[in-house]
């Protein structure tokens, strides 16, 4: 069985089903967030909330939930005890990850809260739109990301340079090919059969149009064996590459399964056994918009699974 890239044409219907399977769930939760999030609301209770509705569905969270604000583009959850709440009209990105068996399906939204920046969450929408009509076997990726920046321009916004749409593989959100939302030179094609996250992050037309890492990271996934200092390291080691497999986690799992320990998940890091994702921050401080769905590549177009 394939894992980078998968096609699905080499697939059984049972694994194509689990692909269907984690799109309804991820969809289904999506939606129901948009209608949970408000304004003062504590950013971990949307996380904790989007994550168990998805194993009450029968999935299991790709990654944790990402909640990330205004100028915060990306990979922004709550760590354990996390105090932060919704600021008063700000822009929320939802990002939602759902896997069966190993199976991704990944998909976001932008619930607005500033009636002064709907037109920039329609472009992103819009763009979105935009590439999932045009995604099709042959397409080069260059020519997908240059249309999705036509759009977004033509509406008086900028896209994030840096921040790409991405293929997806069996326990991997990053496999294989990437979706830039700009213009870019490529000669990679899109391949039928092919599994993909298409994500135009749009900001301002006076942004840097790029992201930046913050001082945060609060989202983990296993990297590689290695001898840590501490016995309890290699034990929690053992738990994560068990349960996570090389799909990202949050100290809250492991505070919610009862294995947290600081010392031993702070030798992890220093060892590189663990790789941090840092919380994205645009450049310049202008906020940003993302929407996102996950797509099949059939033989006359695509499937949209979330």
């Amino acid at each position: 069985m394939r894992v980078e890239g998968e096609s699905l044409t080499d697939l059984d219907r049972e694994i194509l089903e689990k692909y269907e399977k984690a799109g309804q769930i991820a969809s289904k939760v999506r939606e129901r967030m948009k209608s949970v999030v408000k304004e003062g609301m504590r950013i971990v209770d949307i996380c904790e909330e989007a994550e168990e509705t998805i194993r009450k569905m029968g999935g299991k969270p790709a990654f944790p939930c990402n909640v990330s604000i205004n100028e915060v583009a990306a990979h922004y959850t709550s760590p354990p005890g996390d105090k932060r709440t919704i600021p008063k009209r700000s822009i929320v990105k939802i990002d939602i990850g759902v896997h069966v068996d190993g199976y991704i399906a990944d998909t976001a939204t932008t619930v607005c809260f500033n009636p002064d920046y709907e037109d920039m969450v329609q472009t992103s929408e819009a763009a979105l739109e935009t590439a999932i009509r045009i995604i099709r076997p042959g397409i080069s990726t260059s020519e997908l990301g240059s249309k999705i920046q036509k759009v977004i321009e033509n509406r008086g916004f900028k896209p994030i340079s840096n921040l790409t749409g991405h293929q997806i593989g069996r326990y991997m959100i990053h496999a294989g090919k990437s979706l830039p939302n700009v213009s870019h030179i490529s000669f990679r094609k899109i391949r039928e059969g092919e599994v993909y996250a298409i994500e135009p992050f749009v900001t301002t037309n006076k942004a840097e149009g790029r992201v930046i890492e913050g001082n945060e990271s609060h989202i983990f996934r296993f990297l590689k064996r290695r001898n840590p200092k501490l016995r309890e390291s290699k034990r929690l080691l053992r738990f994560i590459e068990k349960n996570f497999k090389t799909l990202p986690f949050a100290k809250r799992w492991l505070k919610r399964f009862g294995v947290m320990d600081g010392s031993a998940f702070t030798d992890l890091l220093e060892s590189k056994c663990l790789l941090a994702y840092p919380v994205f921050i645009e450049a310049s401080g202008e906020r940003v918009a993302q929407f996102e769905h996950t797509v099949y590549v059939s033989k006359n177009g695509s499937i949209v699974l979330t």
